[in-house]
């Protein structure tokens, strides 16, 4: 049994739930077919195994220093990412037009969720690169792009994004980072950027950062934010490395989790100039930004899906074989203990952990399949049409896995009892790392107000006519599924009081008091989300029992039961939090600081 990847739920996902077949019969795709990316899974979960898993429990108690003013990493992380890049692996999520792979993105997103799995802290270097390269082949001159992006497709050199401040923390429109342009076209920056993953490593000949800043006489607040990328160390014309870019390593954020990879204080033009170079044009930052920002995001909730499954794996496979007590009908001393995965409150932690990370999983793949029939359609209807979903799905495909995903990682340690609390298993360190991803891209609140003060509302309300339709069409085919007439029905009831909420919402003239329990909104409409996307598995595993093999049987029955779990613990909480956001609940809204301890 691995630990870092379920290959049969993998398969029911991509070939049964979701019909990854018809993508690979594209031209754009035709290079891959099931054998070929089985191959693939194949390579991916034996470098992951073996490179990446063993060194994760040192890397978290030896995590990278800061000395001398530059920071030093175990070895085992770069022999981890040399295993990697001479796979070919650091190509896997680019375009075949600059080096890549030109892999479906949902299959790029199993394949790196192995490594996120096996040991996050080294991945988080390898994701943010992709990010950072996506981005600049996007919204980049050619010169840049003939100048930096090679090196980054081939993880040579890695990227970070820049963001934060000290004084301005998630509020974008105070940051003080100013770029000067100068007379060759590039620009002078200065000032200094906080929580920046990966901000230095010994691990790549260079680091790119991607910077907002602001240049002066912009206009004020975040329409005056320009994005930046300004080396590390300074390329010369011919592409060789010239002198240091002047951005200093200012300190290290000592975190509870993914202590493996470095999160930095930067200072830009401490000790001479930093050069930085547009992307894009002036005072469009942020949307060029988004372009990095919302890939990041799905793959941040991939993140916590595959941290999750980690938990799960390792807490099924202790509950299987530990025993423990014996059945509550009978406890004489004298019988056999039974394991503890027979003991209904275990398989209680067990299911939900299931019920969560399977139903996450889901999502991450469905989201990043809309990527992939978009890049496939020429229909611009279609197009536009799944980009408002997609755009809609997104703050719950990052937020809804950063907090149940995580409850997953705390169930899991549960279920090992004492031991789960000790540093001799993994699941207290997984449950560590996954706390990153609820900050991580955005916080959980951040989330809530993106999704109901301006996704459920954007075109009059087409992106909730959209998620209506799509979901409409899934509970139609369940209709023919008399199994599955309990389920389809909840979710139909969820989705109406949902709408009816977004109404009651966009008609409150006190906008803040609309957006105070806008996070509760989020969670609900993320469960709603994810009963959804277990009806599709539970549609699936009906068909696969009744055309399945019977080795296949248990398979499809633990879905079935899953769907089954999650519809009656899970669902009806959405419908508790719709009613809350429906009365505009002001309790929260109302308080001020001295109630909390008196003035």
């Amino acid at each position: 049994m691995s630990m870092i990847v379920n290959r049969r739920d993998l398969d029911f996902m991509f070939y049964e739930a979701l019909g990854l077949e018809q993508v690979l019969q594209s031209e754009r795709y035709s290079d891959y077919d099931r054998e070929s990316l089985d191959a693939m899974f194949d390579l991916c979960q034996s470098i992951a195994e073996e490179e990446f898993l063993p060194c994760a429990g040192k890397l978290d108690a030896n995590e990278p220093q800061f000395i001398d003013g530059a920071v030093e990493t175990i070895p085992e992380v770069k022999q981890a990412i040399s295993a990697f890049k001479e796979a070919g692996l650091c190509a896997s999520g680019y375009d075949a037009d600059i080096g890549g792979m030109q892999l479906p993105w949902m299959v790029d997103q199993a394949l790196n969720g192995m490594f996120v799995c096996a040991n996050n802290p080294i991945h988080i270097y390898l994701f943010l690169t992709q990010g950072v390269a996506n981005m600049l082949n996007a919204c980049g001159s050619d010169e840049l792009k003939d100048k930096y992006l090679a090196p980054l497709v081939a993880g040579d050199w890695f990227g970070t994004m820049c963001l934060s401040e000290p004084q301005a923390g998630s509020s974008l429109a105070d940051i003080t980072t100013k770029a000067e342009p100068l007379a060759d076209g590039s620009y002078k920056l200065t000032g200094t950027k906080m929580w920046i993953s990966g901000g230095e490593q010994d691990l790549s000949d260079n680091i790119i950062h991607m910077v907002l800043a602001k240049v002066p006489g912009g206009p004020a607040g975040v329409r005056g934010i320009s994005l930046f990328l300004v080396p590390k160390i300074r390329v010369n014309a011919d592409g060789t490395l010239g002198e240091r870019n002047n951005v200093a390593l200012a300190g290290l954020n000592h975190k509870m989790g993914c202590r493996g990879a470095t999160n930095t204080l930067l200072n830009f033009g401490e000790g001479g100039d930093s050069i930085g170079y547009l992307v894009g044009n002036e005072n469009e930052g942020l949307a060029n930004m988004f372009h990095m920002m919302n890939e990041a995001r799905i793959s941040v909730g991939m993140s916590a899906v595959m941290t999750a499954l980690g938990g799960y794996l390792y807490s099924l496979d202790y509950a299987r074989n530990r025993p423990q007590g014996r059945d509550l009908a009978n406890k004489d001393p004298q019988l056999q203990q039974v394991m503890i995965s027979e003991h209904a409150d275990i398989k209680r932690m067990l299911m939900t952990q299931k019920a969560f990370v399977e139903g996450a999983q889901m999502l991450m793949y469905y989201s990043s399949q809309i990527i992939d029939q978009q890049k496939l359609s020429d229909d611009t209807q279609q197009n536009k049409r799944m980009g408002l979903l997609l755009d809609l799905l997104t703050p719950i495909c990052k937020s809804w896995p950063s907090e149940y995903c995580l409850e997953a990682n705390k169930l899991a340690i549960q279920v090992l009892g004492g031991y789960g609390y000790t540093r001799e298993y993994p699941v207290e360190r997984l449950y560590r790392d996954n706390r990153l991803n609820h900050i991580h891209e955005g916080t959980w609140g951040i989330q809530g107000l993106d999704i109901l003060g301006r996704k459920v509302q954007m075109h009059d309300g087409a992106a909730v006519a959209i998620l209506r339709e799509e979901i409409q069409n899934t509970i139609d085919a369940a209709a023919s599924h008399k199994a599955l007439t309990g389920q389809w029905t909840k979710l139909e009831a969820a989705l109406s009081q949902m709408e009816e909420t977004v109404k009651i919402v966009a008609a409150c003239e006190d906008k803040a008091l609309a957006l105070a329990n806008a996070t509760i909104f989020l969670d609900a409409a993320g469960h709603i989300v994810i009963a959804w996307m277990w009806l599709k598995q539970a549609i699936a595993a009906s068909d696969g029992l009744a055309n399945g093999s019977a080795a296949d049987a248990a398979f499809y029955q633990g879905k079935l039961a899953a769907t089954q779990f999650f519809f009656r613990y899970e669902l009806p909480k959405a419908c508790a939090g719709l009613a809350l956001v429906s009365e505009l609940d002001s309790t929260c809204y109302d308080l001020t600081a001295e109630q909390f301890l008196g003035a």
